[in-house]
């Protein structure tokens, strides 16, 4: 599977835990949100370890850092709601926010990113890009719960640019 078409089927899984949150309460709206931070941590390490860097050029700059500027405020969400239960009354308000900000990030690499990357990127590199990146995201999902991983990214933003 090409990196684009992984990272999009990564987009619409994480849509559909945030409706099954939206419908679930109590010990199994816990469990579905711990998916959907397991799934947006192992998600964001692949776009920002593998996806960006490769994805970096003059014309993608300015949309690769307001992604990881986007990630950055979901990581610190996710790291807020990781600590509090879903029957805390601030729990759904930044779960409303969380889903808000991710949909937007999506909607703007599903329709800026990506259609720019499948012209300047050949079939072949986004293919070796797609294995690499299924390839680490089954190591980080080997690890017992790889949204603990959150509370280590919330300090800045980094977007790693490749060495010319």
């Amino acid at each position: 599977m090409d990196a684009i078409k992984l990272l999009t089927q990564q987009h619409r899984e994480v849509e559909r835990l945030f409706s099954e949150i939206e419908q679930a309460d109590g010990e199994e709206q816990a469990d579905l949100f711990a998916q959907l931070a397991d799934s947006f941590l192992i998600h964001s390490k692949i776009e920002e370890e593998i996806f960006y860097p490769a994805a970096f050029e003059e014309k993608t700059e300015d949309e690769l850092r307001e992604a990881v500027e986007e990630h950055l405020q979901a990581k610190r969400l996710l790291a807020d709601m990781l600590e509090l239960e879903p029957s805390d009354e601030q729990w759904t308000a930044k779960c409303s926010v969380l889903r808000e900000d991710i949909k937007h990030h999506v909607q703007e690499e599903e329709s800026v990113l990506f259609p720019q990357l499948q012209k300047s990127m050949t079939k072949k590199r986004l293919d070796e890009l797609g294995r690499e990146m299924s390839e680490r995201a089954r190591e980080l999902e080997q690890e017992e719960a790889p949204r603990e991983l959150v509370f280590r990214e919330t300090d800045a933003a980094v977007l790693p640019v490749p060495e010319a």
